[in-house]
Order: C-alpha cells, then sequence, then structure tokens
C-alpha cells in the first residue's frame, strides 16, 4: 500500500495500464519502475473462551439431555445472559462423556 506525499491518501493503481499509482484527489503519480511485492503473515489473536475456559465447567450442574453427538443422556449445563436484559437467558450444555465433550447452547 503507498500512500500519497501531498495528501495522504491512498494511491490506486492506474486503470489504463497499470504502469503507475495514481491519487484519486489531487495529480500526484507514482511510476511503477520495478516489480512492487511484498508478504506478510499476520499473526492470529488468541481469543478468550467466553464461557470462561475449562475451570468454568467445574462447579456446575447436570441435567438429563441427551448429547447430539454421541448420544450420552447426561450433560453439565449452565446459563449465562449474552443478550439484553429483556430475552431470555441461553443455556450451554457440555456433554459428561469425557471422550465427547461436545458443548452446545440452547437459546
Amino acid at each position: 500500500m503507498l500512500f500519497c506525499p501531498s495528501c495522504a491518501n491512498i494511491l490506486l493503481i492506474d486503470q489504463d495500464g497499470g504502469q503507475a499509482f495514481n491519487c484519486q484527489t489531487c495529480p500526484y503519480t507514482f511510476q511503477i519502475r520495478d516489480v512492487h511485492t511484498a508478504r506478510k503473515a499476520l499473526k492470529r489473536k488468541e481469543v478468550d473462551d467466553v464461557l470462561g475456559g475449562a475451570a468454568a465447567w467445574e462447579n456446575v450442574d447436570s441435567t438429563e439431555v441427551e448429547c447430539e453427538k454421541c448420544g450420552n443422556g447426561r450433560a453439565y449445563f449452565m446459563q449465562i445472559q449474552i443478550r439484553s436484559a429483556d430475552e431470555p437467558m441461553s443455556i450451554f450444555y457440555k456433554c459428561t462423556n469425557d471422550k465427547c465433550q461436545n458443548q452446545w447452547r440452547e437459546g
């Protein structure tokens, strides 16, 4: 990305032949003489688990509900208000089967 040195707007590639960068607001033109390439690998931002991670599931209750992945008849659950106050709470489930550990939500 190149910017105009006089007005600081982004320079766009000339539509006629692609041999220059032109500014849309002033008459500045930058002639392309060499191949301009650069790659930068973006580092992914680490995101926090909105449910609090594994520690959030330590002291929760369980209920009789079927896991849609393994068919187990019991799952841990917690209710969290994720929308505005006039909306119902969302119920998050986690399968009690140690091999499955599937998570899903209702609402």
